[in-house]
């Protein structure tokens, strides 16, 4: 992975990708996932509502632990097919020293649905 940073965008680049928190309800195991992957529901609110995605945090968090998590994720990435599951949303993290995947969130509660900026 490249740890240079990419080339310069604008700000109007910036606000093409609409990156939202929002609370995970649910999260199930994937074991047909190629590598080790949970299912997650991540509910954004009344205008977007619950959306699904497909997660390989497996080293540093479990299923339990999970729900409730707010986290930050793409929403407006058209949904993909990944095995048999379909992914609508891309949650994002931070890879860890090893390359764990670090979930990025609020450090504080807000509302589910609001817009990074």
């Amino acid at each position: 992975m490249n740890a240079e940073a990419g080339g310069a965008i604008t700000y109007d680049d910036f606000q093409k990708v609409d990156i939202r928190v929002g609370t995970i309800v649910a999260a199930e195991p994937y074991p047909e996932a190629r590598k080790p992957a949970f299912k997650l529901s991540v509910d954004f609110g009344p205008g977007i509502g619950v959306k699904r995605s497909s997660a390989q945090i497996t080293k540093h968090y479990t299923l339990e632990g999970l729900v409730g998590k707010q986290v930050a994720a793409v929403v407006n990435f058209p949904p993909k097919q990944i095995g048999k599951f379909l992914s609508e949303v891309l949650v994002l993290g931070f890879p860890d020293a090893e390359g764990g995947v670090v979930l990025i969130g609020p450090t504080l509660a807000v509302p589910n649905g609001g817009r990074l900026f």
